[in-house]
């Protein structure tokens, strides 16, 4: 049921632009990473299977993983108005990109002069595991109210497959739910169940 967060991310950005979003900055670890890429984001496939295909320049030389690097595109909408879609690169490491994105959409709003912060969007996505486990998220969801940092609300979408890498989710938080460290700034939470979008 994860494959519902491309049509639930392209719903996000068709309603975004209707509203007056201008740039849409994400951030992602690498589950459905190519999906989003792909689907969303709309790299061209050629490009996505050359990066896999060994003739890159960088070959010989260490990098990280081929679809762990980003994206930008101006993406056109139903309502007629194009938006701009940045999918930030990341490294393996779950959630680093967390404070990139957030810096990314900080810097695009104070170049627009978007005092109100409403022309630029944070987007990140998360693994359940991650999202509960790594302290970043805490540390950028305390972003929240600071004026230096905050980007007016971030989107942080959260796909569950009930296990973190080898975990069990009875050993890896001790809340009911993944996304209960984001009560702490009284977030509002929307739980949808992928295998029933409809419910």
């Amino acid at each position: 049921g994860g494959e519902s967060l491309i049509p639930g991310m392209k719903a996000l950005i068709d309603r975004s632009v209707e509203h007056g979003v201008e740039s849409i900055v994400m951030g992602m670890p690498h589950r459905g990473r190519l999906n989003v890429l792909s689907n969303v984001v709309r790299k061209p496939h050629e490009s996505i299977f050359s990066e896999f295909s060994g003739n890159s320049a960088q070959d010989g030389f260490s990098g990280d993983v081929k679809y762990h690097l980003g994206m930008n595109y101006v993406r056109p909408t139903p309502c007629g108005k194009p938006v701009q879609l940045s999918l930030v690169a990341n490294p393996s490491h779950l959630e680093a990109a967390d404070g990139v994105v957030l810096g990314k959409t900080h810097a695009i709003q104070h170049y627009m002069d978007d005092k109100e912060r409403t022309r630029s969007l944070a987007v990140l996505l998360h693994g359940d595991a991650a999202f509960a486990g790594q302290g970043v998220v805490y540390e950028t969801l305390g972003f929240m109210d600071l004026p230096a940092y905050s980007t007016g609300g971030t989107a942080h979408i959260v796909v569950n497959n009930q296990v973190g890498f080898t975990t069990d989710p009875r050993f890896a938080r001790s809340t009911a739910y993944c996304t209960d460290i984001a009560k702490s700034i009284n977030a509002p939470i929307f739980h949808v169940n992928a295998d029933d979008v409809e419910a």
